[in-house]
């Protein structure tokens, strides 16, 4: 049987010794691969990852999502951490004009970390996130992940927190308790996030033993949360 490099296709091919399943192992003399014939983990298929990625904005956890997809636990854990490394921490959003700007700001504990979100109370989106610690410095990150022109001349609804004080501008800041209403869209979205990210459920069994797999997960949803409120508007984000 004539045997060819499954990664350039080169028929420059050598035995190079036995694995540790019993099988020939060969390599390419061309590209230096090595590999076996008809190996028993096949590379996984793109609907397949597809499929992950849906079941990863769900409250599911790590072995559901195997099950479901028929995969590894190693490879999806290896996927998943590999996914959290690369996820962009910076929300796009949809670009405004600079008059009647309102967002409302709200802080949500994870276990972990304090989730710091602001939304545009017009278009739902999320236009600010920071993750870190419950202080004026986290505030001040928050502030900063904001897109320019919010910083310029949005009025922000928070409740009384005293790092809010600290940092946004007097004349455009507004405390206020939960029975005023002024806050309840970014209320409803940490509802939002605790239904959708089994991460942020008390007693789950999708608890991150990597910080990074858990604030990756927190970006994860926030992105394709924005990216159905954009595909709505049908503009294109900045």
């Amino acid at each position: 049987m004539e045997v060819k490099c499954p990664y350039c296709e080169s028929d420059q091919i050598v035995k190079n010794g036995i694995t540790r399943h019993k099988k020939q192992n060969y390599k390419c003399k061309k590209c230096n691969r090595q590999f076996v014939i008809n190996p028993k983990n096949q590379p996984i298929a793109e609907s397949t990852i597809k499929l992950v990625d849906n079941l990863l904005l769900e409250r599911i956890s790590m072995r559901g999502i195997k099950h479901v997809a028929k995969v590894s636990l190693q490879w999806l854990q290896s996927y998943i951490n590999g996914k959290s490394v690369t996820v962009e921490s910076q929300v796009k959003v949809i670009p405004k004009k600079k008059p009647r700007l309102t967002i409302e700001c709200d802080e949500l504990w994870s276990f972990k970390v304090w989730i710091w979100l602001a939304i545009d109370r017009n278009t739902r989106e999320i236009v600010g996130v920071f993750v870190g610690s419950r202080n004026q410095e986290a505030a001040l990150g928050l502030w900063q992940s904001l897109p320019t022109v919010y910083r310029q001349c949005a009025v922000c609804y928070t409740d009384f927190w005293q790092a809010y004080s600290c940092i946004l501008p007097k004349k455009r800041h507004k405390a206020v308790g939960k029975e005023s209403g002024q806050t309840n869209h970014i209320e409803r979205f940490n509802c939002t996030l605790r239904q959708r990210i089994s991460r942020l459920v008390r007693k789950t069994l999708s608890f991150s033993k990597k910080l990074e797999n858990h604030i990756g997960a927190i970006w994860i949803f926030i992105h394709h949360y924005n990216s159905e409120i954009h595909s709505k508007f049908c503009i294109m984000p900045s």
